[in-house]
């Protein structure tokens, strides 16, 4: 490999960080400035801090978190896997196979933490 088959890479790359940070410039430069107290609060799941940082949250949050992200990746691998269907044979079946009984464990879990109730 020669590097300079790279470079078309490395021009893009630089001109989407120029871009980038041209808009973020302008947005700043032309933007209006008018802060005030709500708009600067700090906001953390839907409610105002009162106490310390390191209070207890309810778990729930966390596996509605969980849900999210296996969910999430379910769909980001099954549809590669989707369009790839006829050619991966077998052994890609199974594969996938697998990767949904390791994704229904974790639906079965949050389902049984309570995750998925909504009070």
């Amino acid at each position: 490999m020669n590097l300079q088959e790279y470079f078309p890479v490395l021009l893009f790359i630089i001109v989407a960080t120029a871009i980038g940070c041209a808009l973020l410039m302008v947005g700043r430069v032309l933007g209006p400035h008018r802060p005030y107290a709500e708009k600067l609060s700090a906001y953390e799941c839907g409610f105002e801090a009162f106490d310390d940082s390191r209070m207890k949250f309810d778990v729930r949050y966390y596996l509605v978190a969980i849900l999210f992200i296996l969910f999430d990746l379910e769909i980001a691998f099954l549809f590669p896997w989707a369009i790839a269907n006829g050619t991966v044979g077998l052994v890609g079946f199974w594969t996938v196979m697998v990767f949904l009984a390791v994704l229904t464990v974790g639906f079965l879990y949050e389902w049984k933490k309570g995750a998925l109730d909504w009070e």
